[in-house]
């Protein structure tokens, strides 16, 4: 049975009054009577929410599918390992469909089903210390973040320490040995990532200070002042520049909502920083400039990539502007004037183009 406004009203106030809790990671409650009045006022919002409903939807016909390892690192794309990944991940996106139909319905059974998912993974996933697989688990993240408040302390704890365990492999990961390039290329980045979001969503203030420490250590060794990457460097390649930007784009979002502190704009020590490097990256967006892939890459993955059939990775291919609009989604949360370009890259008019363009209102 669907809930009424006036039963929907007492779900919220219930999940603000748990003064313990708040949501950091996921949509708050203030986001989601924003949401609700969106989804009525803006069509193309309620397109986007009705595909997220939808998907909740299918997931209340469906079985959780965990697995025990992410592993999609290292991996050629075939490789069974990392296709079976992929297929188990798709649970995560459910996960946080089911959690976004809750919080805007109040529907119950919404709520029930996104439990039944957590519970299933807690139950079943543990880390390896690889960010690059662990990244995956973000809409589980935001998931449980939006959640929470609806769960009982026993089962708070059961999903709080499936996360906990993945942030501490994280941190202790021999990936993360100093003399090793994992500890502060965009690895790193991924890893920060992770283990910030995981800290503000089960309220870990060590891991909160690890991540808060870490971002600043990431700006200053892994950018560069000119704007540039490590990533960019090693491996000749924006797809890899873009990448390691996304996951610092979340974290420093994240730590903008937590603690009110703007890691966009901070300025490291070297000169370097988050808005200088997207600064950097805007030329190969907008057309100005065009960047052949790969060609002096020093990595060997990627030329088993190129060599396996994945023409993406293959050296000269001319990196696509379009695969640079979830980095430049994710900063327009900092900086609006970047808006017209996110209209360009996505060819939409719409005032929102795409999901993460209405968090982004949401959370602001």
């Amino acid at each position: 049975m669907t809930m009424g406004i006036s039963s929907f009203g007492k779900i919220l106030g219930i999940f603000v009054g748990v003064a313990a809790i708040s949501v950091n990671v996921g949509i708050g409650p203030k986001g989601i009577r924003q949401l609700r009045k969106l989804i009525h006022a803006d069509q193309g919002v309620k397109a986007l929410y009705d595909s997220i409903r939808q998907a909740a939807d299918v997931a209340m016909g469906e079985d959780p599918n965990p697995i025990d390892t992410l592993r999609t690192e290292g991996l050629l794309q075939g490789d069974p390992r990392k296709t079976a990944t992929w297929e188990a991940i798709k649970d995560l996106h459910k996960m946080y469909a089911l959690a976004v139909a809750w919080r805007v319905t109040g529907r119950q059974e919404y709520f029930n089903k996104a439990s039944v998912y957590l519970f299933a993974w807690a139950d079943s996933n543990h880390s390896r210390g690889d960010p690059i697989d662990d990244t995956n688990l973000d809409p589980a993240i935001d998931a449980y973040d939006m959640v929470k408040a609806g769960l009982t302390s026993g089962e708070n704890r059961k999903i709080s320490g499936w996360l906990r365990q993945t942030a501490a492999a994280e941190i202790h990961s021999g990936y993360n040995r100093s003399e090793r390039a994992t500890s502060h290329n965009n690895w790193n980045s991924h890893r920060l990532k992770i283990i910030g979001e995981i800290g503000f969503a089960i309220g870990d203030k060590q891991l909160q200070d690890y991540a808060t420490d870490g971002i600043r250590q990431q700006i200053d060794h892994n950018l560069k002042p000119d704007g540039s990457s490590e990533d960019f460097i090693s491996r000749d390649a924006l797809h890899y520049h873009v990448y390691d930007l996304e996951p610092l784009l979340k974290l420093a979002i994240v730590l903008k909502r937590a603690t009110g502190i703007d890691y966009y704009h901070y300025v490291a020590p070297s000169g370097s920083s988050l808005a200088g490097s997207v600064q950097w990256l805007l030329p190969y967006l907008d057309g100005r400039q065009t960047h052949a892939e790969f060609v002096n890459s020093t990595v060997e993955f990627d030329r088993r990539r190129a060599q396996n059939g994945q023409a993406e990775f293959r050296s000269g291919t001319l990196f696509e502007p379009r695969h640079g609009i979830p980095t430049v989604t994710l900063a327009s949360w900092f900086d609006e004037e970047l808006l017209p370009l996110e209209h360009k890259l996505t060819g939409s008019e719409a005032r929102f183009p795409n999901w993460q363009a209405v968090i982004n209102e949401l959370n602001r």
